[in-house]
């Protein structure tokens, strides 16, 4: 359990001895509102939050009963609720206003109004009668905080008072305990969630709910409700999500920060369907375990225009292929020859990147069409700019993409904070040189950049990538993908034998 878990669980343990498991908020002492089926259908659940570990106050004045209101009114799917009061600042009194709101919209529209979920840390089946007193309709129940033995016991309880129980995996080994909950609880009662946040250092990976999502299916089934938490503030990160399948998603810091967008993040989430892009990323996320035990980076050989070379990259180990679609670089592919050589190519494993820099410039035409017949299987859009129109377009976002962006300061950081925003799970970090829009140029990122980008997301970098330094990259910054073009070069666009075979050796 991490640091910050342990602390939080402590915490409730010492409060539950000094004021009881109502932490001093009256109850009723019986129900006073029906159950509410919990997500029935694809939805949204917007978040009471006005606090959190990560950030501090996000929103100190929040009103629970007029925010729950607010979020029934914008088409909510559910709304959860904190009550934990050292680092979310919630408490029971928030629950009863939320179910009070919910109560309320029903009488006046009529309609039925948003399951309510308890989103505490909770620890024992008194827990559970407390909800259910105070009117949930469903409760969280964290794999990494119970043991096996106490979560089934605690879902047993909730099932038995009609209330469904969100069971939070993000380890392989919190599905174990999802079997043993399936196995002892009537699965219409189970619903399984998947936090992007990893609560040991607070980073964010969009994919990893994506590693486990599979995993999840072989026990819920392939229909399975499987919600997505944490790391999305956008409604097209919203849209990135619906993508690739999820049935469920929780909204905290965006909805309870950004009133003026709630209904955009519900429609956006519900209305979005599986393309091209989602199902190249659920298929990278899937080799998550093989790289996991392997403990090596991925390698992307970068700026090769010819059929031997990329072979021989193969062949030492490279799992990317970079193709570049850019005139201005010594590096580039012929456009009229590329479809021959990716031909050439159809055999290799490798995923094949090309690389544009301008979505509307004739060469990144050619990549674009070449991508959309399955010819390139991803392409890199090489700098902010390239980035920022290519998602902007909505026929374009829908192609399997990444962005790459050139980092010399801590505003160039900044814009890879806004891409992952935007709902892009990798972002290749690269080193800038004035003039130059596409990378090659032998020098590396400044050493306090790269921990800025490592702090918060996934590392893919590159820059200035040779034999000499690439193990000593490695070590330092553990980057998930690693990208190399002139450092294993004898000239521009042709690759060395000897300088490949020797950068592949230093990564053994």
């Amino acid at each position: 359990m991490s640091d910050i878990l342990s602390k939080i669980v402590e915490l409730r343990r010492e409060n539950i001895k000094q004021n009881g498991f109502t932490m001093g908020v009256d109850i009723p002492s019986e129900r006073l509102r029906p159950v509410h089926p919990f997500l029935q259908d694809k939805g949204v659940i917007l978040e009471v939050k006005r606090a959190s570990p990560s950030k501090g106050d996000i929103a100190p004045e929040l009103d629970s009963y007029n925010t729950a209101l607010s979020y029934a009114e914008s088409g909510a799917g559910a709304i959860s609720c904190l009550t934990e009061k050292n680092f979310f600042k919630g408490d029971l009194s928030d629950l009863m206003k939320v179910c009070a709101a919910v109560d309320e919209y029903e009488r006046q529209t009529g309609k039925t109004g948003p399951a309510v979920l308890r989103k505490d840390f909770l620890i024992t089946e008194e827990d559970i009668d407390v909800a259910w007193r105070a009117g949930a309709d469903a409760v969280l129940l964290i794999c990494r905080i119970l043991s096996k033995e106490k979560i089934v016991s605690m879902a047993r309880r909730a099932a038995s008072c009609g209330m469904t129980s969100l069971v939070e995996v993000r380890l392989e080994e919190d599905v174990e305990k999802l079997k043993l909950v399936c196995g002892s609880v009537d699965p219409s009662y189970i619903v399984c969630g998947v936090n992007s946040r990893d609560l040991s250092d607070f980073t964010i990976d969009l994919l990893k709910p994506c590693f486990m999502l599979e995993k999840i299916k072989k026990v819920l089934g392939q229909n399975a409700r499987v919600i997505f938490e944490s790391g999305i503030r956008t409604p097209e990160s919203a849209a990135f999500v619906s993508s690739l399948g999820f049935k469920g998603l929780l909204l905290g810091e965006a909805a309870a920060k950004n009133p003026s967008i709630r209904k955009e993040l519900v429609q956006s989430f519900k209305t979005s369907l599986s393309d091209a892009d989602a199902r190249f990323w659920l298929n990278y996320s899937s080799s998550f375990e093989e790289r996991a035990a392997k403990k090596l980076p991925l390698v992307k050989i970068c700026g090769l225009t010819n059929s031997n070379d990329a072979q021989m990259a193969v062949k030492n180990g490279a799992d990317f292929l970079g193709f570049i679609f850019y005139d201005k670089s010594p590096r580039h592919v012929n456009s009229d020859e590329a479809e021959k050589l990716l031909d050439e190519l159809k055999e290799v494993k490798a995923v094949k990147a090309g690389v544009i820099v301008n979505p509307d410039d004739k060469e990144a035409r050619v990549a674009i069409d070449l991508c959309r017949r399955g010819k390139l299987d991803v392409l890199q859009l090489h700098t902010f700019e390239c980035a920022e129109k290519f998602i902007s377009d909505k026929n374009l976002r829908v192609l399997p993409h990444y962005a790459a962006i050139n980092i010399s300061s801590q505003e160039d950081v900044k814009k890879l904070d806004f891409l992952f925003d935007m709902g892009e799970p990798r972002v290749l970090a690269d080193a800038a040189v004035k003039g130059t829009a596409v990378g090659g140029t032998g020098n590396c990122i400044d050493e306090n950049l790269v921990k800025a980008v490592q702090k918060k997301y996934p590392l893919w970098i590159a820059g200035g990538l040779t034999p000499d330094n690439v193990r000593s990259v490695v070590s330092s910054f553990n980057p998930e993908l690693i990208d190399c073009a002139g450092g294993v070069e004898e000239v521009p666009g042709k690759k060395s034998s000897i300088k490949l075979e020797s950068f592949f050796s230093e990564l053994k």
